[in-house]
């Protein structure tokens, strides 16, 4: 028998549940839902990310009252990104794909690389939320975030660092941001130097079904929860 702890975030809710593989059957129980509550502050729209861990953090002491997990698994939408520093804090609140500042931002961008060279590099649709544009947003409007940085993480990758400590990027989510090579898998060159974004900021690459880590000492004690594996899923939902 396997036992798997999944969270699975959507743009107005989440949910916690337990999924267990047994003799040939898949077995699903929710055990945690919260609503997904942006806000706005000023003339910025924000997600509540620090809320959303909370709730992560919920569901995983919910999931005590249930036989222990194999492993935990998060998927989220996708584009969205956070910037930690070079000691691993959370530098920025993570603004909204919804964010109307994101349009102007696109099409300044596009001014020096059009959008038929982008697609040809990414095959991503042109879509003003796309990461390329809200890293482009970031670097005009709050350039230290970016001068300060030490990692870029997408957002479900971000929970996955919040419970284990160690940055990486899901291939599946990655690969919404137009800033992955369709043809090498892994962050363009040319986008970067279109950017002026060192590319080194962006975390490895990793496929589905990887081990990231296990869930760390802080937040086991926090939780008073069992170790277990963090496993980088299809995490883009």
């Amino acid at each position: 028998m396997r036992r798997v702890l999944t969270f699975d975030f959507g743009a107005s809710s989440g949910r916690a549940m337990l999924g267990t593989y047994e003799n040939g059957k898949i077995d699903i129980k929710e055990i945690h839902r919260f609503s997904n509550d942006p806000v706005t502050v000023g003339d910025t729209y924000y997600w509540d990310v620090l809320r959303l861990y909370h709730e992560i953090k919920c569901g995983l002491i919910k999931a005590k009252e249930y036989e222990q997990y194999d492993s935990i698994g998060i998927d989220t939408w996708g584009v969205s990104f956070g910037v930690i520093d070079k000691n691993g804090r959370l530098m920025n609140n993570l603004i909204h794909y919804r964010d109307l500042a994101f349009d102007d931002a696109k099409e300044r961008f596009l001014k020096d690389f059009p959008f038929d060279k982008l697609y040809e590099v990414t095959g991503i649709q042109e879509l003003p939320f796309n990461t390329v544009f809200q890293l482009y947003s970031l670097k005009e409007t709050a350039p230290y975030v970016l001068d300060n940085a030490g990692k870029i993480v997408l957002i479900a990758d971000l929970f996955n660092y919040f419970l284990t400590g160690k940055a990486v990027a899901d291939y599946t989510m990655a690969s919404t941001t137009a800033l992955l090579d369709v043809n090498s898998r892994d962050w363009s060159d040319k986008v970067f130097d279109a950017l002026k974004i060192d590319k080194s900021l962006m975390c490895d690459v990793v496929m589905p079904g990887t081990v990231i880590g296990e869930v760390s000492d802080a937040v086991c004690d926090e939780l008073l929860i069992n170790k277990t594996k963090v496993v980088s899923v299809a995490s883009h939902d």
